[in-house]
């Protein structure tokens, strides 16, 4: 494979990444029984593309996806997804209210957390441009520009791969 092609597309997946944010369940507490998720989860805005880790031992706990009744009655039959790594990473690609629990019991000693993941907001289009503009930027429109940016390191080494290496 030509070096600059594989420069490329090297960066053209840290500029895919980039936008991601790693919602690690708990913080430095992880996925155990007696923390208050749902305060944690009030205390997070998630993203579509977005990521939600659980960090925990895995030979005592798990995390189950499951829909809004098994998440209230803390049961995982018709689960839509299981992970038992003891450092699961999920994406959140979809805009929805997900529902996560621990199917080892912990769940009904407070393992539980549900998310909501909105969608990524595209930057406003203006008639009078950004330097003009008193708008303060939110999060999702530098997610875009870090993006923007990423891109174009991405094609700014592509072209200097290709007059120093070709």
């Amino acid at each position: 494979m030509d070096l600059s092609v594989l420069f490329f597309l090297l960066l053209a997946a840290v500029a895919t990444t980039v936008n991601a944010t790693d919602h690690i369940v708990g913080a430095n507490k992880g996925w155990n029984p007696g923390i208050n998720y749902t305060l944690w989860a009030n205390n997070q805005t998630f993203y579509a593309g977005d990521y939600i880790s659980f960090r925990y031992q895995k030979s005592q706990y798990n995390v189950f996806l499951v829909n809004q009744t098994g998440y209230d009655n803390c049961t995982i039959e018709g689960a839509l997804g299981n992970w038992t790594s003891g450092k699961d990473f999920i994406m959140l690609n979809d805009t929805q209210r997900y529902y996560f629990i621990c199917g080892t019991g912990g769940c009904l000693n407070g393992m539980k957390v549900s998310v909501v993941v909105h969608p990524l907001a595209s930057p406003p289009m203006s008639a009078v441009p950004a330097e003009h503009s008193s708008k303060k930027s939110s999060a999702p429109a530098a997610r875009g520009f870090v993006s923007l940016l990423a891109t174009s390191f991405a094609f700014f080494g592509l072209t200097l791969c290709g007059s120093v290496w070709i």
